[in-house]
């Protein structure tokens, strides 16, 4: 009788402390951040720089830029160009899976932008320079792709003038295409013929994985990184990104 009662309060201890671990287990899990507004709303003093988000689950950490300067700080950056060192000319996989380095060039993944997007309402701003040294945007407030099955289509509405102009109107509701998978309204292939994967109609007013050509001058055609509504299609820029954040706020104790 006496080992029973011994035996009742030991397992009626473990209970409760396994009880009293499992909200905190629970709390680390859900309070992990989604995206880099959640690190600058939990700290607003962070710099610029990779930190860990976790749009997947807490197994599935993604390592991600994080602009805490542009607008207020907290935008996730999913593409970047700004010397030339990554080829964006690959195939569909890479663009679905991400490629190059968060800390300079690279392209974030089809995957992890749905994630991003599916989990929270995010704005989009796409931010770009000229080799005078010129830097304009183009904002909007509503921004997502869809899923795999759907062709990961994009979405955007509420368009901010930051002097760009909307090069992405026709791009709008369009599926991605690479030069391996096409999906664009052209009888050719946008992907392939412009050198580089996006969301391709007949074919862009915007090209921001074409070609990096450092001579915004040289005659190779609207191939270049491009952003039609400032400075046409022929114009070479020298770097480009584009960026989402979500205006949501809510528990950050992580």
């Amino acid at each position: 009788e006496l080992l029973f009662d011994v035996l009742f309060l030991l397992s009626s201890i473990t209970l409760l402390v396994l009880l009293e671990l499992l909200p905190t287990t629970l709390c680390l899990q859900l309070l992990l951040p989604l995206d880099c507004s959640d690190i600058h709303n939990h700290d607003s003093t962070k710099p610029s720089g990779v930190y860990s988000i976790y749009p997947g689950g807490p197994i599935s950490p993604l390592q991600v830029y994080c602009d805490m300067e542009t607008d207020g700080g907290g935008w996730t950056v999913f593409q970047k160009r700004l010397d030339g060192s990554v080829n964006f000319y690959r195939p569909w996989d890479h663009y679905k899976k991400g490629f190059g380095n968060v800390n300079g060039e690279f392209w974030l993944g089809l995957d992890n932008i749905v994630l991003l997007t599916l989990r929270k309402k995010n704005e989009l701003r796409v931010d770009m320079e000229d080799w005078e040294g010129t830097k304009v945007y183009a904002q909007y407030s509503s921004f997502s792709v869809d899923q795999e099955a759907l062709g990961y289509a994009l979405h955007l509405d509420g368009f901010v003038d930051g002097g760009a102009g909307d090069a992405l109107k026709n791009h709008n509701g369009m599926k991605f295409s690479t030069y391996d998978k096409d999906q664009d309204t052209w009888d050719n292939n946008c992907a392939r013929h412009f050198m580089g994967g996006f969301w391709f109609l007949n074919c862009h007013d915007a090209n921001p994985n074409g070609l990096f050509i450092p001579d915004s001058a040289t005659p190779h055609g609207p191939v270049l990184v491009s952003w039609d509504t400032w400075k046409g299609n022929k114009y070479s820029l020298k770097g480009i990104s584009f960026k989402m954040r979500s205006p949501c706020t809510g528990i950050t104790r992580f």
